[in-house]
C-alpha cells in the first residue's frame, strides 16, 4: 500500500511559469535603436518604433530615455566605448593621427546614419571627456601649439564625419538605384561615376577650360579610401608644418 496520499479536490496544480523577462536598459535601447535606424534610416526612427523592437510600451522607454534626442546623443556616444587612443609618441604622432580618423570612420559607418547623428553638434558628455583628453595629448605630444592643438581635433572630426556622411548618401543612391532599373547605370557605382566625369571634362573646351582638361585624370580619387587617406594626408601635414615652426623645448 502507497502512503502517499491523494491530491486534495481544490489543490490546481501551479501555473508554469513563463521565461524571465529582460530588463530594460539603456543599453538595450540603444541596440534597439542601432537595429531600427540600420533599417530604416534616421528619418523614420522613432521611439515607437525602437519600443516595437524590444516588444514594450513606448511609456517604458521614457524611464531611461528622456526623448528621441537624447537617444540619437546615446546612439553617438555609444561609438566611443572601447575606443582606446594610443599612448602618446612625439615620434610617432602623425601616424597615430592616420588610425584614430580611419577608426572613427570605420566606426561611423558600422550603423547607417552615423555620420548625420555626428553631425548634429551633439555636445560631449562625461563618457566621451577622457577620449578628448588622450587625443589632444596626442596633439601636444606632437609639438603643435597651444591653439592648434585645442582646434585640430575639430578640424579632424568635421572632415571625417563629412566625409562618411557624404559617403553614406551616396550609398543610398546606390541602392535606390539598383531597386529602380530606370535609372541610368552610371549613378549605380562610384567607378562609373568617375569614369563619366573624367570623360566629360576631357571633353571640355580646352581655351576655356585648360586645368580641367589637363588634369581630368587625376581630380577624381579612383577609392574613397583614397580620398579618404589623401584628405587626412593634407590635414595633418599642414598641422605638422606648424609644429616644425614651435620646436618642443629640451627636456
Amino acid at each position: 500500500m502507497s502512503d502517499e496520499l491523494p491530491a486534495l479536490p481544490w489543490d490546481r496544480a501551479r501555473r508554469r511559469s513563463g521565461p524571465a523577462r529582460i530588463p530594460l536598459t539603456r543599453d538595450r535601447i540603444i541596440e534597439a535603436a542601432y537595429t531600427v535606424i540600420d533599417r530604416v534610416g534616421y528619418e523614420k526612427l522613432s521611439m515607437r518604433q525602437v519600443a516595437a523592437e524590444l516588444n514594450v510600451a513606448v511609456s517604458a522607454l521614457y524611464a531611461h530615455v528622456s526623448g528621441k534626442d537624447e537617444l540619437l546623443e546615446l546612439m553617438y556616444l555609444r561609438m566611443f566605448r572601447n575606443w582606446e587612443l594610443p599612448a602618446p609618441d612625439p615620434e610617432n604622432w602623425q601616424e597615430q593621427i592616420r588610425q584614430y580618423a580611419r577608426t572613427g570612420r570605420t566606426k561611423l559607418h558600422e550603423h547607417r546614419d552615423m555620420a548625420r547623428i555626428a553631425m548634429t553638434g551633439f555636445p560631449f558628455s562625461a563618457e566621451a571627456l577622457p577620449h578628448l583628453e588622450q587625443l589632444l595629448a596626442v596633439f601636444r605630444a606632437g609639438g603643435l601649439p597651444d591653439h592648434l592643438a585645442g582646434a585640430a581635433g575639430d578640424m579632424i572630426s568635421t572632415f571625417m564625419n563629412g566625409f562618411a556622411f557624404e559617403e553614406s548618401v551616396w550609398d543610398d543612391r546606390r541602392q535606390e538605384a539598383e531597386e529602380d532599373e530606370e535609372r541610368p547605370a552610371s549613378e549605380r557605382s562610384w567607378a562609373e561615376i568617375r569614369e563619366t566625369l573624367e570623360r566629360y571634362f576631357r571633353e571640355l573646351p580646352p581655351d576655356r577650360f585648360p586645368n580641367m582638361v589637363e588634369l581630368a585624370d587625376v581630380m577624381l580619387q579612383r577609392t574613397n579610401d583614397e580620398r579618404f587617406d589623401l584628405g587626412i594626408e593634407i590635414i595633418i601635414r599642414g598641422l605638422a608644418s606648424y609644429a616644425a615652426d614651435h620646436p618642443r623645448p629640451a627636456e
